[in-house]
């Protein structure tokens, strides 16, 4: 059984990252690391928050006060639709479609969008390093490089770099020059942090949430406002992880996919249209605002 347990990274190693990363990053969402992409696409999506030139613009929105949920499950839908069939399938190009759409209402710099595309790549290979059940291989990682690339360019995103590591080198100079506090942080993050804790029992909520902050490094908690939690309850946070990962490694490997649009989704009980998706068009914004 723990032979079979590797049958998916066996048939991963066997396929091209740059032919096959479609293929590639499917097995890996849907099968090999559902959990792991999911929570670390979290992760990846509070690190933007950190930026205030994004913060601002997310703010000004207002889905964060308004319709937290709805705005986590029009991202994941999105997403994980080009992640499911494939950014070239018709599904996905509609997703792809959607997305342009909704970013076309504003002014974006480019160089913000590099670095939200950038988090999507390196975040879930930064926690499958610390947390996954195996490390993802090479092919894996390189899959993610070119899934991601190929979007940014259908997403008119400019000088996206030809290479992972120039890319990653991207994401770390871009972070220690623009994460800051800004109170447009601490508010979306805020909001971001309550729609986490509004998935446990009221009664749960308190003693969570500081194990919320020990997932946050201090880079993260200090753009936020956030206070820093003990160093046992880090260590307890990333034991309780690693324990879950030994025993995930015991499991046979999943034969049925487990996408997040797989399962019935909060903000759209009755199925959702990819092209209705998002705010309306008259929910409110300012998107005559460029980010500075």
């Amino acid at each position: 059984m723990l032979l079979n347990r590797y049958k998916n990274l066996q048939l991963i190693q066997q396929l091209d990252p740059v032919q096959d990363h479609c293929r590639i990053y499917n097995l890996m969402n849907g099968y090999e690391f559902p959990w792991d992409m999911t929570r670390s696409l979290e992760v990846a999506l509070m690190r933007t928050y950190c930026v205030p030139s994004i913060s601002k613009l997310l703010n000004q929105t207002g889905e964060f006060t308004h319709c937290p949920q709805k705005r986590y499950d029009d991202t994941s839908i999105i997403v994980g639709e080009m992640i499911k069939w494939g950014y070239d399938s018709d599904r996905g190009k509609e997703a792809l479609q959607r997305m342009n759409a909704l970013h076309g209402r504003f002014k974006i710099d480019n160089g913000d969008f590099l670095y939200v595309l950038s988090t999507f790549i390196f975040e879930p290979i930064r926690w499958n390093a610390r947390f996954g059940w195996r490390l993802m291989c090479e092919q894996e990682k390189l899959a993610s490089f070119y899934f991601w690339r190929e979007v940014g360019k259908q997403m008119q995103i400019q000088n996206i770099p030809e290479t992972y590591e120039e890319l990653e080198r991207y994401n770390l100079d871009y972070e220690r020059q623009k994460f800051c506090y800004s109170d447009t942080n601490c508010r979306v993050g805020e909001a971001t942090r309550d729609l986490f804790l509004s998935w446990f029992p009221s009664w749960m909520r308190s003693s969570i949430k500081p194990g919320i902050y020990a997932l946050l490094d201090d880079t993260m908690l200090d753009a936020f406002g956030f206070p820093y939690p003990s160093p046992l309850l880090r260590s307890v946070m990333v034991s309780l992880l690693k324990i879950r990962a030994r025993l995930i490694r015991l499991f046979p490997p999943r034969n049925h996919p487990n996408f997040y649009i797989d399962s019935p989704i909060p903000s759209y009980p009755t199925g959702y249209e990819i092209a209705n998706v998002g705010p309306a068009e008259n929910f409110k914004q300012q998107s005559s605002d460029k980010l500075v």
